[in-house]
């Protein structure tokens, strides 16, 4: 069946953006104390979003700068602003589905200003429009199931009836846990860890339109 409404996250699925951030990130938590290379912050801190990742920062080096957590996003939204590689195929597949009259929207873990360049640089803010919900937006970030429960709302659609785009763990399981179909983007994440969280894989945008029934 044709979805209700598709959901996209951000990171890893619209734009091609994990090893930009992660470089920033690694960058700064090495200047803190803890060695770090842009691989090992993906591996470290894919799909959470910035309040989950202080807890486990500070447990290596201690209490983080006041205001750090806001220096760090306003710093990611610069570099978004000035480069967000998209994802092959990801502009023309939302475009696709947007242009079949169905609803879409985007959760992300991502924080509001950052999120909002990305939408920008990627040229999607006015398809998105207004349904467009960052971590700040909502009570829990992912792996809870509210962002995913706010953007299904946006659309007007039952979760039930929605379809999630996901690319990580922690994104799958807001998804799942929040009743929607997940479909898991394997361009960095294995399709058997998708998959045993949840989610249907694929492995190209190219596919997207036939598992969506469009």
């Amino acid at each position: 069946m044709t979805p209700r409404a598709v959901l996209f996250d951000c990171d890893g699925v619209l734009a091609d953006s994990e090893m930009v951030v992660n470089a920033l990130v690694a960058d700064q938590l090495t200047a803190l104390g803890w060695p770090m290379t842009a691989v090992q912050s993906r591996e470290t801190f894919l799909g959470l979003a910035l309040p989950d990742m202080v807890p486990r920062i500070e447990a290596r080096v201690g209490p983080l700068p006041p205001g750090w957590a806001q220096e760090i996003s306003a710093l990611l939204a610069l570099e978004m602003t000035e480069r967000t590689p998209a994802m092959p195929g990801a502009i023309e597949a939302v475009r696709r589905v947007a242009a079949a009259g169905i609803p879409v929207a985007v959760a992300s873990n991502s924080a509001r200003a950052e999120l909002a360049a990305k939408m920008r640089a990627l040229g999607l803010a006015t398809v998105f429009g207004e349904r467009v919900f960052s971590f700040e937006d909502v009570d829990r970030p992912k792996p809870y199931p509210d962002i995913y429960l706010a953007a299904a709302a946006a659309c007007g659609a039952a979760p039930q009836d929605c379809v999630v785009v996901e690319d990580s763990v922690p994104g799958v399981r807001a998804g799942i846990a929040a009743g929607c179909r997940v479909l898991g983007f394997a361009h960095e994440t294995p399709r058997g860890v998708l998959a045993v969280h949840g989610a249907e894989p694929f492995g190209s945008m190219a596919e997207l339109d036939g598992l969506l029934g469009i």
